[in-house]
């Protein structure tokens, strides 16, 4: 039996998730954690086959735990599920060291298949990321100026390159607006870029976002 502890901030998501996975014989969700801390706390006190973690959650994201866990538990296979496109994290969580990636709307067979694979200690990417993966390792291939930025710089960086204003993104992430702008900065910094127009149009011409 595969012991999975399930880490999103939304009920809802975890409920869904514990109806997909109910339906397999060996699988069985036998934790939730709606934040980072609570994940860290889980993690230390029992046993887990596999962590099905969320990118993005308030207060220390999926990343910043992921990262922690590597350090402290680095045979705990961690599976990412994110709302966002491969293309905006899956690079960036694979190489702070996840076992796979997956996008909330992949179909319940692709997450079942996953959870399989990652917790026999294989790696699961999807088709279309593993040729992203191949393109990224090429080193003659020029890298891009995102990579430059840390994890949570990147995460305002698309925020902001969505609409959002730095309000917002202190409000969904549980951070206070002082240090939002701090991150903008050190983004715009970075990027040598002037205001959140010049984010929003490298964004979009990346691919970014939408």
């Amino acid at each position: 039996m595969i012991r999975i502890l399930i880490a999103d901030d939304h009920a809802i998501v975890r409920e869904g998730l514990k109806q997909i996975l109910a339906e397999t014989s060996d699988m069985a969700v036998a934790g939730e954690a709606a934040n980072g801390q609570e994940v860290l706390e889980q993690v230390s006190k029992n046993d887990w086959d596999l962590l099905l973690l969320d990118i993005a959650m308030p207060g220390r994201g999926g990343m910043d735990i992921l990262k922690q866990l590597r350090s402290e538990r680095p045979e705990l296979p961690v599976l990412m599920l994110s709302m966002y496109p491969e293309e905006q994290y899956a690079v960036r969580a694979l190489k702070a060291g996840a076992s796979g990636y997956l996008t909330k709307e992949s179909a319940p067979e692709e997450l079942i298949a996953a959870i399989r694979k990652v917790s026999q200690g294989g790696k699961y990417v999807s088709s279309s990321l593993a040729e992203k993966l191949a393109v990224y390792l090429e080193t003659d291939t020029e890298k891009p100026v995102h990579e430059l930025l840390s994890d949570r710089e990147y995460q305002v960086m698309l925020m902001i390159a969505s609409g959002k204003t730095v309000n917002q993104i202190a409000d969904e992430l549980s951070l206070s607006v002082k240090t939002i702008s701090t991150y903008r900065a050190r983004t715009l910094r970075k990027m040598e870029m002037k205001n959140n127009a010049e984010i929003t149009y490298y964004a979009i011409k990346n691919a970014l976002v939408d």
